[in-house]
């Protein structure tokens, strides 16, 4: 059974950082691009950065670029969002994801997996 479990949210002031993790099981995801999400109360779930497990090539959304750091850690099967510079707007539900094939990374529905959310909360 294929699990994604992500941990790190919590409540920061803005300028903090936060790294939050996403532990994956049930699956060999070499083959697998990763996905970090987000969904912010009456919004939309957006895309937020992606990375391919094989070569560890990297994708962001404009709005978090130079501030947020995608990375895989092979030993422990765990993918990281290392968040900086944080800002009240990226208070959302982040949430991890998996994906096999050639899709788009920035779209949710290419993703096959879903992790069940971590709330990031960040007050001005």
């Amino acid at each position: 059974q294929v699990q994604l479990v992500e941990s790190g949210g919590g409540l920061v002031q803005a300028g903090g950082s936060l790294r939050l993790s996403c532990a994956t099981s049930g699956r060999t995801f070499s083959r697998y691009a990763m996905g970090w999400f987000r969904q912010a109360p009456g919004k939309e779930r957006e895309f937020v950065a992606a990375i391919t497990w094989s070569v560890g090539r990297t994708y962001y959304a404009n709005s978090v670029k130079g501030r947020f750091t995608i990375s895989i850690e092979n030993a422990k099967n765990t993918v990281y969002l290392e968040m900086n510079s944080l800002k009240p707007e990226d208070t959302a539900v982040y949430y991890c994801a998996a994906r096999s094939g050639g899709r788009s990374y920035y779209t949710d529905e290419s993703y096959d997996y879903w992790g069940q959310g971590t709330q990031v909360t960040v007050s001005s």
